[in-house]
Parts: C-alpha cells; sequence; structure tokens
C-alpha cells in the first residue's frame, strides 16, 4: 500500500473550489496543478466557490447539446449560477473541461496539455467574471487578459501562431 502524501493547503482564491471528475474522464493534469491555473482568474475575489468538472466526450456532448444548442463536445462549458438579480453570493458559477477535446486541441495546436488545459480554465472563469469574445472589441479584451495570466503561470500566449 503506497504511502499517503501530504499535500499543500489550498490556496485562499481556491479555498471554494470544488473539482469534479465524471465517470471514465481523466486528464494528465494534477490536480494542484488545476488548482494553481483556477487561483491566476480567481484572483482579487473574496472567497468565490466554483466547480470545475472534468468530463469525457459522450458526458461533453450531452452538456453542450442540452445547455449551449452545440452538436458534439467543446473544450470548455461555463455556468453562471443563475440567481435573481441582486442576490449576492461567493457561488461564481460552474465550468466544464472536456478532457478529450482539450488534450485533441492541444496536440493539433502544439501544445502541451497543460497549458491548454490551463488556458480552458481560465477561459472558462473570465466567462463566469463576465468577459466574452461576441463582438471583436470583447474578443480582444478577452485574450489580452487570458494572455496575462497564462504568463503569470510561466505559459506563452496562446494566441500566436507559429509560423515555421
Amino acid at each position: 500500500m503506497p504511502k499517503p502524501t501530504k499535500t499543500s493547503p489550498p490556496e485562499p482564491a481556491t479555498e471554494g473550489l470544488v473539482i469534479e471528475y465524471g465517470q471514465g474522464a481523466k486528464l494528465p493534469v494534477k490536480e494542484d496543478e488545476l488548482r494553481r491555473f483556477a487561483a491566476a482568474a480567481l484572483a482579487g475575489l473574496k472567497a468565490p466557490e466554483l466547480t470545475i468538472r472534468i468530463v469525457d466526450a459522450a458526458e461533453g456532448q450531452q452538456l453542450n447539446r442540452r445547455w449551449r444548442g452545440g452538436d458534439g463536445p467543446t473544450n470548455v462549458l461555463s455556468f453562471e449560477p443563475g440567481l435573481p438579480a441582486g442576490v449576492e453570493t461567493p457561488l461564481l458559477g460552474d465550468i466544464v473541461i472536456c478532457a478529450p477535446v482539450v488534450e485533441r486541441e492541444a496536440q493539433e495546436q502544439g501544445k502541451t496539455v497543460r497549458q491548454h488545459c490551463a488556458h480552458m480554465i481560465i477561459h472558462g472563469i473570465l466567462h463566469l467574471r463576465g468577459f466574452d469574445h461576441i463582438s471583436a472589441e470583447q474578443a480582444h479584451e478577452m485574450e489580452a487578459e487570458e494572455t496575462r495570466l497564462l504568463k503569470t503561470l510561466g505559459f506563452d500566449n496562446p494566441y500566436m501562431i507559429d509560423d515555421d
């Protein structure tokens, strides 16, 4: 039987973070790394509550179809808590990461799964924080914030195209 290992307590920004795995879902990124990625996007919030659910393609497709009208699994989905206006709560919402999509996209984009996973977690949390990319101006603002946060984690700009 393996010895139990000590884990460091979560960073204050991630005390209210729950990480779940759907049936059969796995991602080659450690939970403490997932927490660190989330902490970058949660910085400045007072005790936010958030769930990150890692899912397989079937669950990702089902959620995308039901809640977004999509026709297949997608890399990340963000779900706001849907509370009435004026209700104050630390509940930020939920994000869903589809592990096989993130792994495939990382390979296609020449990135590590770890790097792409960090990007998708940050992207999903920024949606919950009010960022969007519907217009070109919004997309520019959101991409700049993603790039800034990824840089704090030691990752390159995910939007730079390598012309080699």
